[in-house]
Parts: structure tokens; sequence; C-alpha cells
């Protein structure tokens, strides 16, 4: 199981407010932290993560919003689900000693297992570790129980490879990342950074959640929402996030871009299909069939059509609200 985090993740919370700085190195830290030290005051893991309170909260919130983290009294604290996630967590960090491959005084090695067919001459890892505020990065693979630099036929040196079997069991098919950098902390930034690109940890699923969040804009509705209008029939459907208004689409149009209705509200407060006619709004009196959109056994949007099929479109609906699900 992938560390995963939904893109929402990284938007604002405000139109128009601060961009969190935090990266996935950070919510991947986080979930560290709170593993290791757990229960955790958010001053303290601000500190330990070295990003503002702010941008912690934001992780905290959206790793509760998750299921992966429980707040207590005492503080942050890993889920059940958390904990199963840290557990599978496809990489292996530690601090290794100056072997004479790297460019600085600091280095935090990264073992990943069974990633070695992903590599091609290591670029793309040390120019993500850069990126992230090493100074570099050096790509390493195991094949037939020699450990290689990538696009080379002649194995490491003796002192290297022991070095790394001190820290790590290999085996055929790993790929060591070692990061480099003045202090350790930047080290392990880069080289965590850059083996979470590998692997695809944090974004590797690919899921509704991708494209569709519960504070997600109206904007992220209208693909999924004018998909359905159309396999519809172009009925009048409306649809929301949990957190936002939503739109209103009729004849392959948006007409409102920040809609709500009451039998959306009430979807979204019992996390239930409702059927029934709509007390008010542009079709009171209307039979309505709202579903709600469910990620992770979370409920993150509402999406309701107009009946106007006399129950015939009720099949249909429930069919795509067990295949969205």
């Amino acid at each position: 199981m992938y560390i995963h985090m939904a893109l929402s993740l990284y938007k604002t919370e405000k139109p128009g407010g601060p961009i969190p700085k935090f990266s996935d190195y950070h919510v991947w830290k986080c979930l560290k932290i709170i593993g290791k030290s757990g229960p955790v005051g958010r001053k303290s893991l601000s500190v330990d993560l070295g990003i503002g309170e702010g941008s912690t909260r934001t992780i905290l919130d959206r790793l509760v919003e998750e299921k992966l983290v429980d707040i207590n009294r005492s503080g942050a604290v890993l889920a059940r689900r958390g904990k199963e996630i840290l557990k599978n967590s496809l990489i292996d960090v530690r601090e290794i000693e100056d072997v004479g491959i790297t460019i600085d005084t600091c280095n935090t090695a990264v073992r990943i297992p069974n990633m070695a067919h992903r590599i091609t001459f290591g670029c793309e890892q040390r120019d993500t570790a850069i990126k992230a505020g090493a100074k570099g990065a050096t790509t390493l693979f195991c094949h037939e129980g020699k450990i290689y630099f990538p696009g080379d036929k002649d194995h490491v040196d003796i002192e290297v490879d022991q070095c790394l079997r001190r820290h790590f069991k290999i085996k055929d098919g790993d790929v060591i990342i070692i990061g480099t950098a003045s202090d350790y902390e930047r080290s392990e930034e880069g080289a965590v950074t850059a083996a979470l690109e590998l692997t695809g940890e944090m974004r590797s699923r690919k899921t509704l959640s991708d494209v569709l969040s519960s504070s997600g804009e109206s904007q992220e509705l209208i693909s999924l929402a004018i998909a359905i209008h159309e396999l519809l029939g172009r009925l009048p459907l409306c649809a929301r996030s949990r957190d936002r208004l939503g739109v209103r689409i009729e004849d392959g149009k948006v007409i409102d871009h920040s809609y709500t209705g009451p039998i959306l509200e009430e979807v979204l407060r019992q996390g239930v299909m409702i059927r029934m006619k709509a007390p008010s709004g542009p079709y009171s009196g209307i039979p309505i069939i709202a579903v709600p959109v469910e990620v992770d056994e979370r409920v993150i949007a509402v999406i309701g059509v107009v009946d106007i099929t006399k129950g015939a479109i009720f099949e249909i609906i429930e069919r795509m609200r067990k295949g969205l699900n």
C-alpha cells in the first residue's frame, strides 16, 4: 500500500490565500514522526518538520480527513490506516558515512525495493534531489548480487558495497538513492523526495480523489458532471463537493457555477442516496435523485439528477453510483 494523499492537500484553503509551504517529503516525514514519537503536538511537529505551524496544521487536517491520523488531547497519533501505510511503505531511510561517491559531507541513503527497472542514468533522481534542496544525489541499483551505477558495467568498490550492506538488506532489483548536502536534513529531503518521485508514493493512487476532492472548486466537477449529463440524455443535473458550492447543468451547458440545493445538502449530511421531490429552488416539485460520491469511505461530493423519466433513470444511476465508489 503506497503512502498517498489527494492533490487537494496542496491547494490553498481559501481563494487568494497563501500557498502552503510544504511538499510530499513533509507529508511523509509527518507520518514518520507521528508513528515514531506520537502523540505529538502541532508546535513540536512544526519544529521537527522545519515548516510553519499553518502548513503543519494543513497537513494534519488532511491526514485526519484521510483517516491516517487521529487527534486527541495529547496530540497527533497514527490511526490504524496510517500504521498500515507506514508499515507497507516502499522506502527505507538511513544516514550513512561518506564513502567517496558523493559531493558533500552529509549523506542520507534510501533503499527502494524492486524499482531498478525504472532507472535510466540516475539524472532524474539527481535533479529531483537538487530541486528539493540537496546538493546532489547518487543513484545505484543491485543486479545479480552486485551494486552498480546506472549505465556502468563495473560494480561499485567493495568499500561502497560494504557500507550500504551495513545499513540495508539489499536484494536484486533494489535501488539506492544517496542524497548529499552540507547537513543531514537537506540530504534526507533530497533523497526521500527523489525516492517518492520514483515510486509514485504520496500520489500513486489514481482514483476519483485525484480529480475531485471534498474541498474542490466547481471547475473540478464540470468534466465529471457533464459526462454524466450526456450519458443520461442531457437530463438536468447538479453537483457539488462537500465543502464548496457546485454546478447546475442543462442542455449541455453549465448555467450556474455556485449552486446547491436542499436535497444535495441532505445527501452530504446523511451520506445516503435520496429520491424525493425538490421542496424549493429551480426544480421545486420535480423528483430528484441525488447520490453521494464516496472515496475511501468518505463522502466527498454529491450528484443529483432531475428525474423526468418516471423512475427509469433510478436503476441507471444506482449502477453508476456503485461504479464511482
